[in-house]
């Protein structure tokens, strides 16, 4: 069985904090849009959206529908040179797989790649990509857990333990222990 590691809402709250922050700090960059990317970056911008003041827009990359995902990039890599900026937030960079999709999509629609940042909960540092903006690092070489955020603590543990399934290569198993 995956080990669950579960994301309080303090703790994720901390950790739109901590972005919030870091946004402020970037004195060189500040975005137009947060942009949420969907499924789980959706709850996590529109916290940021709030702690930053800044309105918010959303991709949803998770449900294939070109409408979506592909038309609503092709409209966001329009706004990028109209001049402005676009933050867009998941909740854990872990392969690198949606924003790498995400940066080819955008590149693919012409996005001024200067105008578009990305900004994550958590950061795998052995991650296929890189992120702008990060709460928390991990390390997927010894930090196997499965994090579970609090929007997805409400769902039957059977989609948890689907979910965590899909990359059996990024999560560790808990050992038994019975006495057999």
């Amino acid at each position: 069985m995956p080990v669950f590691t579960a994301i309080s809402h303090a703790a994720f709250v901390e950790d739109v904090t901590a972005l919030a922050t870091a946004i402020r700090a970037d004195v060189g960059w500040t975005p137009t849009y947060i942009v949420g990317i969907g499924r789980g970056g959706l709850v996590p911008a529109v916290y940021l959206s709030h702690a930053t003041g800044l309105s918010m827009l959303s991709c949803d990359r998770s449900s294939q529908l070109a409408d979506f995902a592909g038309d609503v990039v092709v409209r966001l890599a329009g706004h990028s040179h109209a001049g402005e900026r676009l933050l867009f937030v998941d909740d854990i960079n872990d392969s690198g797989l949606t924003i790498g999709a995400l940066r080819t999509a955008l590149a693919t629609a012409g996005a001024i790649s200067g105008s578009i940042r990305i900004a994550t909960l958590i950061d795998n540092r052995v991650s296929a990509q890189r992120v702008d903006y990060r709460a928390r690092v991990i390390d997927r070489t010894v930090t196997k857990d499965w994090y579970v955020f609090p929007w997805e603590a409400v769902g039957p543990d059977t989609a948890l333990q689907k979910d965590a399934a899909a990359v059996p290569e990024r999560i560790g198993q808990r050992q038994s222990t019975s006495n057999a």
